[in-house]
């Protein structure tokens, strides 16, 4: 068995590039993007109600029921559109099912949540970890699974591979999901621009002449990119023999304060994401031994922009796949900065190289660099595999839907993506949720402990906080 013979499927196209890098990250461990819902449902009613859902889902969204196949011999990942496309089909967990994980993950001083332990195990789960062990028609792109917490209560997880998945899709579908489930079977499914879904990658929509470069600038690029990566610092790392996983912790903030820092933002001209790059780069510098704290230090800052608005043709964001992009730019810091200023920096050094297209034409760069660390860990720092300090999103996610999550008894919701194969040390995925930051941050462990990415958090608060206090 090759692994190739797929006559009984309709053979949709070869990944693109950065898809491609995508399921090689996945496979190391990052890019397992999980949408996680604590419900005040018992569960018979959750997984009843929800396998319709799904099969309505599905029908609007093709891309979700594609499989992923990959050739063993060219090492290539293709996606392959069932010809008739099976029912998703919802794993379910029963209450000692869940029990006995949640007696397994066993966290310190029972400081995790079972809901967050559930999240956290989908965020590790392997089953994308071998495309070699993949089966000769594909595997699947998105699971379904439902824990009973108890008679009452229950957690919905859905789990997807990132080729697929990039955090525009996530908000997407999580914003349709809540529409469906409060219109009920009686609801219609309203129109949806998302024509050709999972029909072409990044790549091949990017605008004429903007991601060119000559062979010379590429060659260029890349030895700065490598030549400066080798310089980051890096938060200290606290195990780099065991095995890793992903984990997370949570930063809130009010309402309160929360309308300060994008009041701040707005009034200098720049976005969230450079005032949280900013609090993560003064937290870290601040865990620094004394000594260190007076001496530049160089980190890495990586900014995921969705591509979707300028690509030819332009998507729209009901357009599932992976059509983000990112820029990688790296800030000396000594300790002595004032936030407002940081953020500026943050911010305006992002904005400019986005100006310049930075986000097109060195995308093919990055992905080279990105699949050598996989493939060798050696070139980073202890075999660490981190490429940054921090990863934000240039947009917040802004969702006011605390109504409509009553209604359909939604009495929580986190989403990000593992980042234990390459990555940063800190993954912060934000959202502005009925005017309160919530922000899941999530990192690789035990490389880093939860203890200490609690403290780099707490830090990172108390630097927001301490921010908005000289608003003028």
């Amino acid at each position: 068995m090759t692994g190739d013979n797929h006559k009984s499927e309709k053979h949709a196209r070869v990944l693109g590039n950065t898809e491609q890098n995508w399921c090689r990250a996945v496979a190391s461990g990052t890019g397992i993007t999980v949408l996680a819902f604590q419900m005040a449902k018992p569960p018979p009613e959750i997984t009843s109600s929800l396998s319709e859902i799904l099969h309505r889902l599905l029908k609007r969204h093709p891309l979700l029921a594609y499989k992923l196949h990959y050739n063993r011999t060219t090492k290539a990942f293709s996606f392959l559109n069932p010809t008739t496309p099976p029912p998703q089909i919802i794993k379910f967990q029963d209450g000692e099912s869940t029990s006995q994980l949640l007696r397994a993950a066993n966290p310190k001083n029972g400081t995790v949540s079972p809901y967050q332990i559930i999240m956290e195990h989908e965020l590790n789960d392997g089953v994308w970890s071998d495309p070699s062990s993949f089966p000769c028609r594909g595997i699947e792109v998105f699971y379904a699974t439902v824990y009973a917490l108890s008679d009452a209560k229950s957690v919905v997880v859905l789990r997807f591979h990132t080729s697929v998945c990039d955090r525009t899709t996530a908000v997407s579908l999580l914003r349709e999901l809540m529409e469906m489930v409060a219109a009920g079977s009686e609801g219609t499914c309203k129109g949806i621009e998302n024509e050709g879904e999972g029909k072409m990658g990044i790549e091949s929509m990017i605008p004429g002449g903007v991601g060119k470069k000559t062979l010379l600038a590429h060659g260029i690029d890349m030895l700065g990119y490598s030549v400066n990566s080798l310089r980051l610092t890096n938060l200290a790392f606290e195990n780099t023999k065991l095995p890793r996983r992903s984990e997370v912790v949570r930063l809130h903030m009010n309402a309160k304060y929360t309308n300060l820092i994008l009041e701040g933002c707005k009034s200098r001209g720049i976005k969230l994401c450079g005032a949280l790059g900013a609090a993560a780069l003064m937290a870290a510098h601040a865990t620094k031994q004394q000594s260190d704290k007076l001496t530049r230090k160089k980190y890495g800052v990586v900014t995921f922009t969705d591509c979707r608005p300028t690509l030819q043709p332009s998507l729209s964001n009901n357009h599932y796949g992976f059509y983000n992009s990112a820029i990688l730019n790296i800030h000396s810091v000594k300790g002595a900065e004032k936030f407002w200023d940081l953020a500026k920096s943050c911010y305006f050094d992002f904005a400019e190289y986005k100006k310049c297209n930075k986000h097109f034409s060195d995308m093919a760069d990055l992905n080279f660099l990105m699949s050598k660390a996989v493939e060798n860990p050696s070139l980073t720092s202890s075999s660490s595999l981190r490429t940054s300090l921090v990863t934000v999103f240039e947009d917040p996610v802004l969702d006011n839907s605390y109504e409509i999550q009553q209604q359909i008894g939604v009495d929580d919701y986190m989403g990000c993506a593992s980042i234990h194969g390459v990555g940063p040390s800190l993954a912060i995925f934000d959202t502005v949720r009925d005017g309160d930051l919530d922000c899941i941050c999530v990192y690789p462990a035990p490389l880093h402990s939860r203890d200490q990415m609690k403290e780099l958090v707490d830090r990172m608060t108390r630097v927001l906080v301490d921010g908005v206090g000289g608003i003028n």
